[in-house]
Order: C-alpha cells, then structure tokens, then sequence
C-alpha cells in the first residue's frame, strides 16, 4: 500500500521528549509538593495534560488548570529543548519528501510548541502542515487534530493516509478519522498497547519504519 499523505507524531516519534516531559511535570507537581519517581510519569508522554494531570487532584479542574500552567511554566522555557531527534528522522523525512509525499505533523502538543520543536530540530521545512493542539480550546485530543488536519488539507478519502506514532492514542485517533496507523515501538507505548489498539504495522526501529514507507521507492 503506498500511502502519499504521511501524519506524524512527535512525542516519542520524531523526537525522543523524555527528559523535558518529565522535568516538567516533575515541576509542576513540585509546586503541589507531590513527588512522584521519574519513571512514574512516562505516561504523561502522548495524552493531553488535563487527562494526565486529573488523577493527582480528584479532578479538581482549578488545580488541573494550575498544574498545567505550571507545567507550560517550565516547558516553554528549558523543557522544550530538553529532547532530542530519534537518529535515522531526518534522513526518512528527507526520502520521503523525495518521494513527492505530503507530510504532516499531528500532535496533542499546543501548536505553538510544536512549531518551535520543530524549527529548533531543522525539520519544519519536510513538513507541509503542522497540527496541534489549541493552547485554550476544545482541539485537545488526537481524534480532533486529525479532524482538523484533514479539513485544513482538503483530504476526504482515507486510504493513502497514514498516521505514525507510539501511543494507543494516535492509533485510536487515526481509526475515528478512518485512516490506518503505523506504531512505532522505539516510543514510550509498549508493543502491548499497540496491539490492544489494533494498529495496522508495528515498527520496532526508525529502519523498519523507513522499510515500510519506502518499500514502493525505486530500488527498495
């Protein structure tokens, strides 16, 4: 299946967030004086804050609200940066935008970050539509954000589409919208939780995602 329109994610697909992630959840629960071991908050990669942050506060939307804001506090400044491309990126960006396909990024990251993760990584320029998150709004989730891609892009049939990414959140987003999910296990969502969602393909490596979006490129 040769799939021309590409979505990706970003946490833990196109750039390995970890250590700001963490960094700054750890300083937003801080200011709550919660403490929580580092490896329990890996599962703050992927889903939106506000789902992330709930069960600390018994859904209390105000302190949520404030824990998110103080997560931005940090995350804006130093955790931002605090990350790094998975090795292999630039060069699958570069072939497939070779290739004449049309790449896009869709992240439950707020927009704006996403753009300066990208801009600061030099990988903005393979990408012809950025979707995020809204910052304050109801676009907040997966499922909306690829609504929102494909209406922006024009795009009504799903099947050259392809959604990549690591959590069970992108394959359920790109199933609501219709289209086939690629996951990657180099991520932060196990081999289970892929499967549990159903994902079309599962790629153990940057190499075995690169094998299957360039298998129909001349010479592979």
């Amino acid at each position: 299946m040769t799939y021309t329109d590409i979505f990706f994610d970003l946490d833990g697909t196109l750039t390995d967030s970890k250590p700001g992630i963490i960094r700054s959840v750890e300083h937003a629960l801080d200011f709550f004086h919660i403490h929580v071991p580092p490896e329990q908050l890996i599962p703050f990669i992927g889903p939106p804050l506000h789902d992330s942050f709930a069960p600390f506060f018994d859904n209390d939307t105000a302190r949520v609200d404030l824990a998110i804001q103080k997560y931005r506090e940090y995350y804006s400044v130093k955790g931002i940066f605090e990350n790094s491309l998975y090795d292999g990126i630039t060069d699958l960006l570069r072939g497939l935008q070779a290739l004449g396909r049309r790449l896009c990024v869709a992240t439950s990251k707020p927009e704006p970050f996403a753009r300066r993760v990208l801009e600061h990584f030099r990988i903005d320029g393979f990408f012809s539509f950025v979707a995020g998150a809204e910052l304050h709004g109801p676009r907040n989730n997966k499922t909306e954000v690829l609504r929102y891609a494909c209406t922006q892009l024009g795009i009504e049939d799903m099947n050259p589409c392809l959604m990549v990414g690591d959590r069970k959140y992108d394959v359920r987003g790109a199933h609501n919208v219709g289209m086939a999910c690629a996951g990657v296990l180099y991520g932060y969502g196990p081999r289970e939780e892929l499967t549990e969602a159903r994902a079309e393909y599962l790629c153990a490596s940057v190499d075995d995602l690169e094998k299957l979006l360039l298998a129909d490129a001349p010479g592979a």
